[in-house]
């Protein structure tokens, strides 16, 4: 089978890595890719939102199944033009994609079907907003409600912080995604991150992770798209599993179905387990990044068989099983992230870090140049180890790290901090 990755990240480099040794694979393509991409694909110079450009492409190249990572295409609806074109496609279509393109949109959803949830309200006005955070006090969440790359939420300790989040989507930070926003209640638990391989009608659990979204050590600092994350996620038991199945994921299935717009693709469940159970924070329509990383690192079945049973809705017949070990990524950022990134900068030593064995790096924000990689976005590498335990994992990606010669890079040094305490803590230390 031909197949077509649209993206660029490390989410997708991730995903050419697996698909690259599945049996049923005849050639890979990417579109745009990246200089790791290359490595297992044939790289494509397709604009991604010129949707009968792709079309024509996969027409071309009799693509069997189109693979799309990044949530964009998704919410433009490429998947809908490529099914009206005849062509497989796992994702969800633009409707379904709104889980994500829209907060309001699937608290909402919660709303309608009694899903576990944060008590909110939606906003298409700065002053109604802030009436609602004097009345509910601090901490609270503002959320843009449309797609903001990740850094449309802030956790607001304060009012004042919170007026100042609302002031920002109104005044254009987050261009249209800040037309309207959510403001929703704190939660205080554990975050996770769960996973659900959909194909309409059965959904089926695909691992778990836990990411760090903050910028600094000890979860401190602004928000970003994630600076590492670990898989299998502890607090993620199969108890918690069951429940989260149960009181978030069939719900929500059941309710995009009865509502014209079943889900198809993966579902990425944003949970907070709090004292009471699961609640969803938020969802969206495609593989996490850096959760993706680690997920393809320890999948044992093969990927391209699974996507494919997605997409035709036979998901009903299949299971899916993973290596017992421990994967934890660190991403390397550009300085100046998440604010402006400085790019440019070259990356030496990458072969090197990725001699040991175990230890896998994925390109995410990177450019060749001259023969040369160069940074050329925010989160630039993803520096993936696999181990017995977490805390082994957690030294072979930092022993990784060591080997990398980019002044002009920095990363946190804490990544998977929770699932190593729980560990000492098993062994009495």
């Amino acid at each position: 089978m031909n197949v077509l990755l649209i993206g660029s990240g490390g989410r997708e480099h991730a995903l050419a890595w697996k698909l690259a040794a599945s049996p049923m694979l005849t050639r890979l393509y990417a579109a745009p890719g990246n200089p790791g991409i290359a490595d297992e694909a044939e790289l494509v110079a397709l604009d991604v939102a010129d949707h009968a450009a792709i079309i024509d492409f996969c027409r071309e190249k009799s693509i069997g199944l189109v693979v799309v990572g990044p949530e964009g295409p998704l919410v433009a609806g490429l998947g809908d033009d490529l099914r009206l074109a005849g062509i497989k496609v796992f994702g969800p279509s633009k409707s379904a994609a709104q889980l994500e393109g829209s907060k309001g949109f699937t608290k909402d959803l919660c709303a309608r079907y009694d899903i576990p949830t944060a008590a909110y309200g939606r906003f298409d006005n700065a002053a109604e907003a802030k009436a609602y955070v004097s009345a509910h006090g601090a901490p609270i969440v503002v959320k843009a409600d449309g797609l903001a790359a990740g850094k449309g939420v802030t956790v607001a300790m304060t009012e004042a912080e919170a007026f100042a989040a609302i002031e920002d989507c109104f005044d254009g930070s987050f261009g249209s995604a800040g037309a309207s926003v959510v403001v929703e209640e704190y939660l205080t638990g554990e975050e996770a991150s769960f996973f659900c391989l959909c194909d309409g009608r059965t959904a089926l659990p695909f691992g778990t992770a836990q990411d760090h979204k903050q910028v600094g050590d000890g979860d401190t600092g602004p928000n970003t798209g994630g600076m590492g994350a670990y898989s299998p996620a502890p607090v993620m038991t199969q108890e918690m599993i069951e429940r989260t199945m149960g009181e978030i994921v069939e719900p929500t299935m059941r309710g995009m179905a009865e509502m014209g717009t079943p889900f198809s693709g993966i579902l990425f469940v944003g949970l907070m387990i709090t004292a009471t159970g699961p609640k969803l924070i938020e969802y969206n329509v495609r593989f996490g990044d850096p959760e993706c990383q680690v997920l393809m690192m320890r999948l044992k079945d093969d990927l391209l068989v699974l996507l494919e049973a997605a997409a035709d809705g036979q998901l009903g017949h299949m299971s899916v099983r993973w290596r017992d070990e421990v994967a934890l990524t660190v991403v390397l950022a550009a300085q100046g992230y998440p604010g402006t990134p400085v790019k440019g900068t070259e990356i030496r030593g990458l072969d090197r870090a990725q001699g040991a064995a175990g230890v896998k790096i994925f390109h995410a924000g990177t450019a060749e140049r001259d023969g040369r990689i160069v940074a050329n976005g925010g989160r630039v590498l993803n520096v993936t180890a696999m181990a017995s335990t977490a805390g082994e994992a957690q030294r072979k990606a930092y022993a990784a790290v060591d080997l990398i010669d980019w002044p002009e890079g920095f990363c946190r040094l804490d990544i998977g901090w929770r699932a190593v305490e729980r560990e000492n803590a098993g062994q009495g230390q």
